[in-house]
């Protein structure tokens, strides 16, 4: 897209600043690291426009401290964009597995606070960090999902990251990025660092 020129005009009766402004279906996925840090860039500059965003964490425990919560929080309460809202529905890390029913259970009461606030437009932006695992476990329907954020009112953008996104999700999606890993600091047995990892 040199210089901002789409492609393709569809042929959809729309004039282009109407299709400007559709709300966007984001998915960010694959291997690679950087796939939440993506999201939280994007809930940046929905902030700078002055958009309520929301954020929903599937599988981070609600003990665990990311450094995107403390600044989004921050800048929510500031009064100079946006305002921030941030719900932890995890237990715990997919991997840690300690409690796996009251893991779906938590996050199927997300998934459910999440399409309360969809129908009832609560933000412009947000950011469904890790969804993909619940999906991707069979804890919550992605039939549904994708009917649900099909049919969302308004003009309410929506990011959705992790590993192994379904296919349904990702024919729905408008935008669709897989980060790939070619090389990692884990790779030559270095664990996460403070700054980079959280």
């Amino acid at each position: 897209m040199p210089k901002g020129v789409a492609e393709n005009v569809p042929d959809d009766g729309l004039t282009t600043r109407q299709r400007r402004t559709l709300p966007i279906t984001a998915v960010h996925t694959g291997p690679g690291k950087g796939k939440s840090t993506a999201a939280f860039g994007m809930a940046l500059r929905a902030w700078n426009q002055g958009w309520p965003i929301g954020v929903f964490q599937f599988v981070k425990s609600a003990k665990w401290k990311v450094g995107e919560e403390n600044a989004l929080r921050v800048l929510g309460e500031s009064g100079q964009g946006g305002t921030v809202a941030w719900h932890k529905m995890g237990s715990g890390w997919s991997w840690v597995q300690r409690d796996i029913e009251s893991s779906e259970e938590a996050a199927r009461e997300g998934w459910e606070q999440v399409k309360r606030d969809l129908a009832a437009e609560t933000y412009r932006f947000y950011v469904l960090d890790e969804f993909t695992y619940p999906l991707h476990w069979g804890w919550i329907d992605v039939a549904e999902v994708v009917e649900v954020l099909r049919g969302r009112p308004g003009s309410q953008h929506v990011v959705v990251t992790g590993r192994n996104a379904p296919e349904q999700l990702l024919e729905l999606a408008d935008l669709v990025t897989e980060m790939t890993k070619l090389k990692h600091p884990m790779d030559a047995g270095r664990k996460g660092q403070r700054g980079i990892e959280w």
